[in-house]
């Protein structure tokens, strides 16, 4: 028998999918939702090849109060949400803030007011590390105990306001809603299976997924954004975490809900998700090379507006409390972003 119906948003897109992938596991029943704004429906067939099921699924677009309703109407029996339906680039929400606004916060507003009408519910909400903003030195590497800073991108900004509008929310509505928020830093690699992955629209934003592309001979050179920043070969520090990794989190939080709501002293909780290791630009740049063998051609450009210099998770909240750690090797986790950027080329 399935445990509780739990519905994902934007479960199409990259965290998404790896995520419904371990609720199945999990013996969760799955409803992903989205509108395939950056994702595509060939998502569903590699789920479905991987864990022998096919989640229920429902094309709509969240931030649509009208449609997001129609799926509630449909299915009245969702117990709990993870909701990842949002915008998530950083040099893109510079250049289209109110884009990001509208996606991002109209979303998650429609999913709580929904939410609310089935009874007591749950909320996993999809963070980031960019509410820290750039945090200070002491206070690296950055548990939740961390100020929060000024975002430096709009796309931070909305992470901020949602958390406010998720901690309000726990507050009016103390005994129907349960909410865990997971800050996470920067998900990468793909399902050791390659039938899913990161699947950028046009140029991609992220990091890896530029990496990968150019070292299929889709891009003549990697740009990295800066090197001399603060740090010791000058580029950009994040803490690199795989996707696999990271949805187990979410199943984690889930069952914490779910089955051990019990055990949380506030309605509301945070959690860092990182490895609690710091990698620079160039760093992960060598490591890709050591770990596939594929050269990848770089040159250094012009800082990006809304980067953060450095970053990384001190995840033992986490550990502690959620009993779950990123244990991937990094090796690992590379070479899988390569097995499904060729699978993606048809490269041998």
């Amino acid at each position: 028998m399935k445990k509780a119906k739990v519905l994902v948003t934007g479960g199409t897109g990259y965290i998404g999918a790896h995520t419904a992938v371990e609720l199945f596991n999990a013996g969760y029943e799955v409803l992903l939702a989205d509108n395939f704004s950056n994702s595509s429906p060939d998502v569903l067939d590699g789920i479905e090849k991987i864990t022998g099921e096919r989640p229920l699924f429902e094309e709509v677009d969240c931030s649509d109060y009208d449609a997001f309703e129609k799926l509630f109407e449909k299915h009245s029996d969702i117990r709990a949400a993870i909701h990842f339906a949002a915008y998530k680039a950083v040099g893109e929400s510079v250049e289209k803030p109110l884009m990001y606004y509208k996606n991002n916060l109209f979303s998650l507003v429609n999913l709580i007011e929904l939410m609310n009408r089935q009874g007591k519910s749950s909320i996993v909400f999809s963070s980031s590390c960019t509410v820290y903003g750039q945090p200070a030195k002491e206070n690296l590497p950055v548990s939740e105990k961390a100020p929060l800073q000024p975002a430096t991108s709009p796309y931070g900004r909305t992470k901020q306001i949602c958390e406010d509008i998720l901690k309000d929310s726990a507050m009016a509505y103390k005994d129907k809603l349960n909410v865990i928020l997971l800050r996470y830093f920067n998900p990468i690699g793909a399902h050791p299976s390659a039938l899913i992955g990161e699947l950028p629209r046009g140029v991609p934003q992220n990091l890896l997924p530029y990496i990968t592309q150019t070292a299929a001979g889709l891009r003549d050179v990697l740009s990295v954004y800066g090197n001399d920043y603060s740090t010791p070969d000058g580029s950009c520090i994040r803490d690199y975490i795989y996707v696999c990794d990271l949805a187990k989190a979410h199943v984690a939080a889930m069952e914490r809900l779910l089955d051990k709501s019990g055990e949380m002293k506030d309605n509301i909780e945070y959690f860092n998700l990182g490895t609690g290791t710091g990698l620079s630009v160039l760093e992960l740049i060598d490591l890709f090379k050591k770990s596939t063998g594929v050269d990848v051609p770089y040159r250094i450009t012009g800082r990006r507006a809304g980067d953060v210099e450095q970053v990384w998770a001190d995840p033992a909240r986490a550990n502690e409390v959620l009993s779950w750690k990123a244990t991937t090797p990094i090796e690992d986790v590379l070479a899988s972003a390569w097995r499904w950027e060729k699978k993606l080329r048809g490269i041998a």
